[in-house]
């Protein structure tokens, strides 16, 4: 299970960075698992993932529940919306190939721009459905 899910993670990360149009709103290629202390606004962090099997009768695969993170400080929902908007259309044009893995499927599932308790700080939560199968 971890392998997959790794894999998953690694290539939709350097999927992400390889989409000029999420790098130029970011300011960078300024997204992490863990970002750094100092880390600038705007940015993503790669959150939660689940794995559940997928395996049928005569093959293996494991469908995933990923979340992606959008934290921004520019006044209003409006930097976080676009670069929310970004993470969707980069999932949807660049290619994905984690290493060892087919992804079979990825689809976009949610997102939601919320304020955060400091009052400044924009969260946005971008949901994702993948599956896979060892290759």
């Amino acid at each position: 299970m971890a392998p997959a899910s790794l894999a998953l993670r690694r290539a939709l990360r350097d999927g992400l960075v390889g989409h000029a149009p999420l790098v130029e709103v970011l300011g960078g290629p300024k997204i992490w698992d863990e970002p750094p202390r100092d880390a600038a606004f705007p940015y993503v962090t790669l959150g939660e993932a689940r794995v559940t099997d997928w395996s049928t009768g005569s093959s293996s695969g494991h469908e995933h529940a990923l979340t992606l993170h959008v934290w921004s400080r520019q006044g209003g929902q409006t930097e976080a919306q676009v670069v929310a908007g970004e993470i969707i259309a980069a999932l949807e044009q660049v290619p994905i190939e984690p290493v060892g893995q087919r992804l079979v499927n990825l689809r976009f599932a949610t997102a939601d721009i919320r304020r955060e308790d400091d009052g400044r700080t924009f969260h946005g939560v971008v949901r994702f459905r993948a599956v896979t199968e060892p290759a």
